[in-house]
């Protein structure tokens, strides 16, 4: 069986090759290679042919009442690694500044012990691309690969938090993360000298007027107790200062804790668009890309059971936390299937995403250990 120095190894193995969404074949070898270590008496492994970069792993209980999920995603971000550990990223520009290497050698653990101790119900492991971009949650599941024997009943499945000790279970009923929405608008106008305004019809001008309406969305048509985000992080427009711009294309996101929220704001955005459309004679072109972005609203019965169990465990740090604005496609999942997300403590001084982040190595350990106990409590349960 692995002790938690090779799983400390395994991890820091994934570290050094991360990879991006859809690509992540290294990745899918090394996690292959990994299992194939493990006892083979209960385990099926499935590779899915149109989502190559995936894996499920079956291991069949000796009493099965029901398969139960747990899901890790395997990508990683375009982030240039700045730390100096001599297991930093091998791959230049790519790091997994999100700790889904992390998460990996979470899954891992968890399975070799399970291999090696044949559970009550069927598990099913989900290694699943394309979290950070591409909804290769959503993508899995359309794909049907949940179907026939594969179905699963519910799911589970873990994010890092480098704001909670290491080794802590941080869970909630209701939202965990938000849902998010990805906005891109397009202006088109006229462009001209900028000597002859009357001649041109300046996109510049449009869009700061967009903006600024745009801004009062969530402090004048969202609940402040409901809460919401829409922010624009990126603008465009214009080529040079005596040139009056004729398109001009924003950027941004919109968060929400419910689905509701998310298409309030969606329709508002879409109606203030028109408007400045209207009021400047232009064409606005409005994209709204949620995909598999959902919320991530975990089921209260099975939800409250888990809580309970880490709550009560003799060694396990539980602490209930409030909802994030981040966002996990693990939502598309948990609309699909019931479940839970819950965040594992890993104490990093670098937040989520930082070219710095470094998460404390001993929470894979401790957090194998608490969910395998509470793997182990909810199979002999009866509902």
């Amino acid at each position: 069986m692995l002790n938690e120095s090779d799983l400390i190894s395994i991890r820091r193995e994934f570290h050094q090759i991360p990879e991006l969404a859809l690509h992540e074949f290294e990745t899918h070898r090394l996690l292959e290679k990994k299992i194939k270590k493990m006892p083979q008496q209960f385990l099926t492994i499935r590779e899915i042919g149109e989502l190559p970069t995936a894996l499920l792993v079956k291991i069949g209980g000796s009493h099965p009442k029901r398969n139960i999920g747990y899901r890790a995603d395997i990508d990683a971000l375009p982030v240039s690694e700045q730390t100096d550990t001599d297991f930093r990223s091998k791959h230049e520009g790519v790091m997994h500044a999100c700790g889904h290497d992390l998460h990996m050698t979470v899954a891992l653990g968890l399975l070799d012990y399970f291999a090696n101790h044949q559970p009550i119900d069927n598990l099913i492991f989900f290694f699943q691309p394309a979290e950070e971009s591409d909804n290769g949650g959503k993508f899995a599941y359309e794909l049907g690969i949940f179907n026939g024997e594969w179905n699963v009943d519910e799911f589970y499945g873990l994010h890092d938090n480098p704001d909670l000790p290491s080794g802590a279970i941080g869970c909630r009923n209701g939202t965990l993360f938000a849902g998010t929405t990805e906005v891109n608008i397009t202006l088109t106008g006229k462009s001209g000298h900028a000597a002859y305004p009357q001649n041109s019809n300046d996109m510049v001008v449009a869009a700061a007027y967009l903006i600024t309406q745009l801004q009062t969305i969530v402090s004048r048509n969202v609940d402040p107790i409901e809460g919401g985000v829409l922010t624009l992080g990126k603008i465009t427009a214009g080529t040079i200062r005596n040139v009056i711009a004729g398109t001009a294309r924003i950027e941004g996101t919109i968060r929400g804790l419910t689905q509701k929220m998310i298409l309030h704001i969606q329709k508002r955005v879409r109606e203030v668009c028109i408007g400045i459309s209207l009021s400047f004679d232009c064409d606005v072109n409005v994209e709204l890309n949620q995909g598999g972005y959902l919320p991530v609203e975990n089921d209260p019965t099975l939800t409250t059971n888990f809580i309970s169990y880490m709550q009560n465990a003799n060694n396990v740090q539980f602490i209930k936390t409030e909802p994030a604005m981040t966002g996990e496609d693990f939502g598309y999942l948990l609309s699909k299937i019931p479940g839970t997300m819950f965040w594992l403590g890993v104490d990093s001084l670098a937040p989520l995403h930082s070219d710095l982040f470094d998460p404390n190595e001993s929470a894979i350990w401790t957090g194998i250990q608490a969910i395998t106990g509470f793997l182990n409590e909810r199979m002999t349960q009866n509902v």
